[in-house]
């Protein structure tokens, strides 16, 4: 069972400030803890009801330390679900390298402050979905680790690289005459009509403000997604999640 102070320390890491301290988060439910675990991210707890157990027998609960078996009463007091997982996993945060090289040679997403844990989420399955396999985003995107963006993923977070990074930074950093720098614009060229390459950033903005004026003017290929039938009126905008998913879609159409 869960004593007091792990109670405690596990409920403490729904906040961001406990989450930097401890350098641990917390995922819940089957499918996203065993990919994590199979992804080689180390847990520091693990616990799970009696039933989770019997059904999941494998090496990768022996290499945790800390296997805890608990009631639903205790996963209740943890969890941040209404209706609690079998299983919730804490998990130490990971360090990893960025590999500029494919970076160069590839398409990445691109985030400017964000704030919806949920449209993070999302456009981390939807990295994962079409082979992007890094995701930058500006220091005040939304906390990659908040238990909302972890459970939005659904286990896409063991397989994107997500860096943390000031925007100018990384496009001053890459930019170069051959390498594109996509962003969604009103006034951008029909997406479906523009010459997409197989590299480059594509950069999605706030949920409200779109991507700001600062970052604008570093965007070499301004694009737009047409609503359908051409001049009707629909709806004023699109989901940044959504937006995301239609353009990496068409930039892998391409691709065949």
């Amino acid at each position: 069972m869960l004593s007091k102070n792990q109670i405690k320390l596990i409920s403490s890491l729904q906040k961001k400030k406990y989450r930097d301290q401890h350098q641990l988060f917390i995922a819940e439910g089957d499918k996203l803890v065993t990919d994590l675990l199979h992804s080689g991210t180390k847990a520091a707890y693990l616990i799970y009801s009696k039933d989770w157990k019997n059904q999941y027998t494998t090496a990768h609960l022996n290499s945790i330390e800390n296997r805890i078996e608990t009631d639903n009463s205790q996963l209740k007091k943890i969890s941040a679900l209404k209706n609690p997982a079998p299983v919730l996993g804490v998990f130490k945060i990971p360090s990893f390298d960025i590999d500029s090289k494919l970076v160069s040679s590839s398409l990445s997403i691109v985030l400017d402050d964000i704030q919806d844990p949920g449209n993070l989420g999302t456009i981390i399955r939807i990295a994962d979905w079409f082979g992007i396999k890094n995701i930058f985003c500006s220091p005040n995107t939304v906390d990659l680790y908040n238990p909302k963006v972890i459970q939005a993923t659904m286990g896409a977070i063991s397989r994107i690289k997500l860096t943390y990074t000031p925007i100018e930074q990384l496009i001053n950093k890459y930019k170069a005459d051959n390498f594109p720098i996509y962003g969604t614009f009103l006034e951008g060229e029909t997406i479906y009509q523009s010459d997409l390459q197989s590299k480059g950033f594509i950069i999605m903005g706030n949920e409200g403000k779109g991507i700001s004026e600062d970052i604008e003017k570093y965007v070499s290929h301004k694009l737009f997604i047409p609503n359908f039938p051409i001049g009707e009126s629909t709806s004023e905008s699109l989901n940044v999640s959504v937006a995301c998913s239609i353009i990496c879609s068409e930039f892998r159409r391409r691709e065949f």
